[in-house]
């Protein structure tokens, strides 16, 4: 207890010297310096809530067919949709997870975009990755060998983008469709996209040779 009243006391000692030097500084110099202060305390609080600020977005993308947006739906409400559904535009939405829904007290809801795996509508990814928060990139695991080459362009694609690299975007590879009996396995899926990747980063390599 004394040492905490002779901190105290030294606190009030070192108040009592400062307002008497803001007695000595004129009008004008110490309003300056006040702003200055008040400034700088407004700057370092918006920092702080910036870098606390966190994006909920996560992007699903992938070749068409691959099974992204009955994932969507599944993800979203616990549909289940038989067959193929083809999207021509985005499914963006924020929700709960379904799995999630049943849970107690607050969850917090997921922005999710699934964006189409026509060749001629990718573009539209570049619009959603600098928001990212993380990828799923859908493969369709029972259909795998004919569409390996495409996949593999397309997953390159995304890794190289200035976006993706630059914010060190988590991507997670989803093999869908592996309950089919004839469905291939992770492993094998990733050791042909691995292998692909490879070939195409060592010909666009040797053009610049």
């Amino acid at each position: 207890m004394e040492e905490w009243i002779n901190e105290l006391q030294k606190w009030l000692k070192q108040a009592d010297q400062l307002i008497h030097l803001i007695g000595e500084v004129p009008t004008v110099q110490f309003y300056v310096a006040i702003g200055v202060l008040l400034l700088t305390s407004v700057l370092y609080l918006l920092v702080l809530v910036l870098k606390r600020t966190k994006s909920n977005t996560i992007v699903f993308a992938g070749l068409s067919g691959s099974g992204k947006t009955v994932i969507f739906y599944q993800l979203r409400d616990g549909s289940s949709h038989q067959g193929t559904v083809t999207s021509m535009d985005p499914n963006v939405d924020s929700f709960v997870l379904h799995s999630e829904s049943d849970k107690v007290g607050e969850v917090n809801p997921v922005h999710v975009i699934d964006v189409p795996g026509h060749s001629r509508l990718r573009t539209k990814l570049d619009e959603y990755l600098p928001q990212a928060a993380g990828l799923v990139f859908v493969v369709d695991a029972l259909d795998f060998l004919p569409n390996c080459r495409g996949a593999a362009e397309y997953l390159y694609y995304i890794l190289t983008k200035a976006s993706v690299v630059k914010k060190k975007i988590p991507m997670l590879i989803l093999c869908n469709k592996t309950d089919k009996v004839t469905a291939h396995t992770k492993e094998f899926i990733r050791k042909l996209l691995e292998k692909e990747i490879d070939k195409l980063w060592t010909s666009i390599k040797n053009c610049y040779i």
